[in-house]
């Protein structure tokens, strides 16, 4: 599967479809599903909802905050089989598989976990914006 959106999707025989715009540093990903549905997802999101166990910080409430990723950016995407396809975000973490059902279900709940996601931010006094250091 060619993650740089060429060939067409409809020229590939696969049920889901992952697509980067060509540059250095991208911001958005498109995925497409055999179903019809195509989601834009941006790259701080992804990286937010990043599967890997270890891109998240636990909270004293033990509730699982990131925070700090409104410019991630995403440097490249490898394909894992007909399974899904693992990101390289530009702050280095690289460890989740993205599965094509949890891109989909990301697709589908965009809204919700993105007001959820900034609840959370608040509720924590964390923002989406880097630190600044000192």
């Amino acid at each position: 599967m060619n993650l740089e959106c060429d060939p067409s999707p409809e020229d590939l025989d696969v049920q889901s479809y992952f697509c980067l715009q060509p540059q250095s540093i991208r911001h958005l990903v498109e995925v497409q599903f055999a179903d019809g549905s195509t989601f834009h997802l941006s790259a701080e999101f992804l990286r937010v909802y990043s599967p890997a166990a270890d891109s998240k910080i636990r909270s004293i409430a033990g509730e699982k905050v990131i925070f700090g990723r409104r410019h991630v950016g995403i440097m490249s995407a490898e394909s894992i089989g007909n399974y899904g396809v693992r990101i390289l975000f530009d702050d280095l973490h690289k460890t989740g598989i993205f599965t094509w059902d949890y891109l989909h279900h990301l697709g589908s709940n965009k809204f919700s976990l993105s007001r959820n996601y900034i609840k959370t931010l608040r509720k924590h006094g964390l923002s989406r914006d880097p630190q600044r250091r000192k």
